[in-house]
């Protein structure tokens, strides 16, 4: 699913996940040695606490995950999500609007926050010692925001700038917006993160207050902390801040769920602002969370499929002259089903359906003949080659497993995660491209100059 940052948009053609915006692991250490090495423990109001101990300098991220997102907003209020998020900046009757982020600034810091469909989250990244004042900060807002209307109302058009900012101008990103609901006919993973303009403009204020008094809780919140601390030292703190908040409920979540796919879909989008055509082929694909081997084996497909030079689109498209690029991409880590998604763009002089022709071969030869052994091999490799430095960066490891447990999916996930994608066979690879690349279940989109792929 795509992710909004409060400051940018993290965008493109699906990723995953990243998640979004997350960094992936990279890594592979010993098949028994945790890649991370968190440990976890929970209040008694309900808050799910993690800790990253990383000792290389006396720095500390602090980030505070909700279990909610862009697909839990009520019909008819897309963007909902998004616009709480900023309007998380405002203040609190301790905080006045905008000195959140300048008393972490003052000390030194930087924050940030994003949203996607599945989780809202919020970040710091300060000195050691200043991680007791963003866990008073952020629990402040947690608790106590205002929202008051003469801060919505300018925030609104913040926001509808935005969008016309990061998605109206950009045509890549549009043509994604009007893409994913002809994957996601039912499900609300169709609509936009930042919201449909019109929507945007409807929210009220009572909608606002309501959709943070229900989800803005410790019971539904993930707080990761990664860096020169311990675990009891940042369960202390946590206590005298997080802690005194009155205890909260898991929230469940309740969405429309898709249909069966039946029938290919297309989507012909022409902006003549669009230097070379771009195409993209999605299959809907379950999440790690409905079936974690077949995940596993489907990020090794991406990998075989569309991962460099090496790869299977590499060589049929571009290494055959017919594609400047050709990529594929999955991202098992959300909530509902995902997608699983090829995407080319031809070279000039050469016709978008010779292009998608090709492409069309090399997936029929892979699902007829299989994924090879040798091929597999190379991928997992890669795959787990830099496993070692997953620990390196000071927010990697708090964005990667507060994205995983705010889907529901367990810490073994991302600790593990090396082994298991070392045990994936070249069957379970084949297997899996047959249960998801389906032609007949497929969405293609073309965007071009004057909205014509042949």
């Amino acid at each position: 699913m795509s992710e909004l940052d409060r400051r940018s948009v993290i965008a493109g053609l699906p990723a995953a996940a990243a998640l979004a915006a997350a960094p992936r692991l990279a890594a592979a250490a010993p098949a028994a040695q945790p890649v991370f090495g968190a440990e976890t423990f929970t209040l008694a109001n309900g808050l799910t606490g993690v800790v990253i101990p990383m000792r290389r300098a006396p720095v500390v991220a602090h980030m505070v995950w909700y279990r909610v997102g862009a697909a839990d907003e009520p019909p008819g209020l897309s963007g909902m999500a998004h616009f709480l998020e900023h309007l998380m900046f405002k203040g609190t009757p301790n905080v006045g609007p905008g000195e959140f982020s300048r008393r972490v600034a003052r000390e030194g810091g930087r924050d940030n926050a994003f949203t996607g469909h599945d989780y809202t989250g919020y970040f710091q990244q300060v000195a050691a010692d200043r991680l007791e004042l963003v866990m008073r900060l952020e629990a402040d807002r947690m608790a106590n925001l205002l929202l008051d209307p003469k801060d919505i109302e300018p925030e609104r058009l913040v926001i509808l700038e935005e969008r016309r900012q990061v998605i109206e101008n950009v045509p890549l990103r549009r043509f994604r917006e009007r893409l994913a609901p002809l994957l996601y006919v039912n499900h609300p993973y169709g609509r936009p993160v930042i919201g449909w303009e019109h929507e945007i403009r409807a929210i009220p204020r009572e909608a606002l207050v309501a959709f943070h008094e229900r989800y803005y809780g410790p019971g539904n919140a993930i707080l990761v902390v990664q860096g020169d601390v311990t675990t009891d030292q940042v369960r202390r703190l946590a206590e005298v801040t997080y802690g005194r908040l009155p205890r909260t409920g898991r929230v469940e979540r309740r969405r429309p769920q898709e249909p069966p796919a039946v029938g290919e879909r297309r989507l012909a989008l022409a902006d003549p602002r669009v230097r070379e055509p771009q195409m993209a082929r999605l299959f809907l694909a379950p999440t790690a969370r409905q079936a974690p081997d077949e995940a596993d084996a489907l990020e090794v497909l991406a990998h075989v499929l569309g991962s460099g030079p090496t790869s299977r689109l590499w060589r049929a498209l571009v290494d055959s002259g017919l594609a400047a690029s050709a990529s594929a991409a999955y991202g098992g880590e959300s909530v509902d089903p995902t997608e699983f998604a090829l995407h080319a763009s031809p070279r000039p002089g050469v016709e978008p359906a010779r292009v998608e022709a090709a492409l069309g071969e090399a997936l029929a030869r892979l699902l007829d003949e299989g994924a090879g052994e040798e091929e597999v091999s190379r991928a997992i490799r890669q795959m787990t080659a830099g496993a070692v430095f997953a620990r390196d960066s000071l927010m990697g490891g708090a964005r990667t497993v507060g994205a995983a447990l705010a889907v529901d999916l367990p810490l073994a996930h991302v600790e593990h995660w090396p082994a298991r994608i070392a045990a994936v066979t070249p069957a379970r690879v084949t297997e899996a491209a047959r249960a998801v690349l389906r032609p007949e279940a497929a969405v293609t989109g073309w965007l071009t100059p004057d909205g014509n792929r042949s």
